[in-house]
């Protein structure tokens, strides 16, 4: 029996990636391949890129230098929205063979015939209106919970991002093959699933592979929310025009859903935020908050915001600092702003100097800081429910709460990925919560 070929493969990037690569990955195993870890030898390295953060560059060639390491006759092929955006770039990275852009990577295999080294990276990509069709993708078996991703691309042109350059027009997957796709993951034991996407609020749109619709994202919290087997679903970033009332009050007496929204601002000032054409103002989030609080006090809501956009001034972060303080927000994550080629920001005036950047994305760490202790002090002495994780962490297991709360407890290999109900005792010196157990398994 000949030998099967090893593939290996590395993420880069948002939970959409993560998702993607699995369905990469299961294609190749379908075609006879192996999959081994990135840290073994194999014959193909499939490095699925991201275009969204400054280092993603210069993490792609040190992930490309560590395969060579391993197999200096290795096959390299990098995909994803950077390989979109740059393939020139990335196909003259030394090592490189193959670059595929947004549409070509779901078809990675039909592209690796011989496994020859090139001298120079062949390229594959799209013109991005080509990126119209939409592949369905889930990631399961590295962790207790799958990122199950419903939908694709972007019509929103913000001024600093590259994500509709890097993966097209807004699409959709059909109802009734996400509904698919969440049985097979609740059949395979795993009991919480992630919605991702790149605008899934946008859901439904595309769907027909035109503009027309016949679903909502309403319309498919409430279908999964029936999906016999899935303990919890969680939804990952929203936008916050798209994230409506009826969506909110769904969540809050929902069977599966859990009260944890991840809702991007990235500015409180009204001013940035139209330079960036985001699609609200700052009163339209802060009515999103007072709702998801009057509903669900306890949900756990965490925000994106930008620091250093070209043109904030220092009253403009303070605008940004004071809303964000006052808010009910339990952390926040912060993003330099870094820009990027082909985009309208990075052609603005004012640009804001790197170190006042560094200053106030500072700033913004340590009230998120301030925030997430802040939230999980109002949760001690709670009864919550608790998925833990595979992971032995210093002797300790972890997991999160419904609302996100992060515990932990000695290790227990049983306790991998079951759900219990505990209650939250007290604030661990590494920032978790410390807990007791309520009652047997759920």
């Amino acid at each position: 029996m000949e030998n099967k070929k090893k593939v290996a493969f590395y993420t880069l990037g948002c939970k959409l990636n993560f998702s993607e690569t699995s369905t990469i990955a299961r294609n190749f195993q379908d075609e006879g391949f192996d999959r081994v870890d990135f840290e073994e030898v194999a014959d193909i390295y499939v490095i699925n890129t991201c275009s969204v953060t400054e280092n993603a560059d210069k993490q792609f060639k040190q992930i490309v230098k560590k395969a060579m390491k391993l197999n200096d006759k290795a096959f390299v092929a990098a995909v994803g929205c950077y390989a979109q955006l740059k393939p020139e770039e990335l196909a003259a990275v030394d090592g490189v063979d193959l670059v595929l852009g947004a549409t070509e990577k779901f078809k990675i295999t039909d592209y690796i015939n011989d496994l020859s080294k090139n001298d120079m990276g062949e390229v594959h990509s799209c013109e991005i209106e080509e990126a119209d069709f939409y592949v369905g993708s889930y990631s399961i078996g590295d962790r207790t919970r799958a990122f199950l991703k419903v939908q694709d691309g972007c019509d929103y042109k913000c001024t600093y991002c590259t994500i509709p350059l890097a993966r097209g027009i807004s699409r959709s997957d059909a109802l009734e093959n996400v509904l698919k796709n969440a049985k097979e993951i609740s059949q395979q034991g795993i009991k919480e699933i992630v919605l991702t996407g790149v605008n899934i609020g946008d859901y439904g749109k595309g769907e027909f592979g035109n503009k027309k619709h016949e679903h909502t994202f309403l319309d498919l919290v409430k279908a999964l929310d029936k999906v016999e087997g899935i303990e919890r679903l969680r939804i990952s970033s929203i936008e916050p025009n798209l994230l409506k009332n009826e969506t909110i009050e769904f969540v809050a007496q929902s069977r599966t859903f859990v009260p944890h929204f991840h809702i991007p601002l990235q500015s409180g000032s009204n001013e940035i935020l139209g330079k960036m054409k985001r699609r609200y103002q700052r009163e339209l989030y802060a009515e999103r908050i007072l709702k998801i609080r009057e509903v669900m006090p306890h949900a756990c809501v965490g925000v994106d915001v930008i620091v250093g956009f070209p043109g904030e001034t220092d009253e403009h972060f303070l605008e940004t600092y004071n809303f964000l303080n006052q808010l009910d927000i339990s952390y926040l994550h912060v993003f330099t702003y870094s820009e990027r080629d082909n985009t309208e920001a990075a052609a603005m005036p004012d640009v804001v100097p790197m170190n006042v950047r560094n200053k106030r994305s500072k700033m913004l760490r340590g009230l998120s800081v301030k925030k997430r202790r802040a939230f999980y002090e109002s949760q001690i002495g709670t009864n919550r429910t608790v998925l833990f994780e595979a992971e032995n962490k210093e002797g300790c297991i972890h997991g999160f709460t419904e609302n996100y709360v992060k515990v932990k407890t000695p290790w227990n290999p049983e306790l991998v990925n079951t759900l219990h109900e505990i209650n939250l005792t007290k604030i661990d010196e590494d920032g978790s919560v410390r807990m007791d157990f309520l009652n047997v398994e759920i």
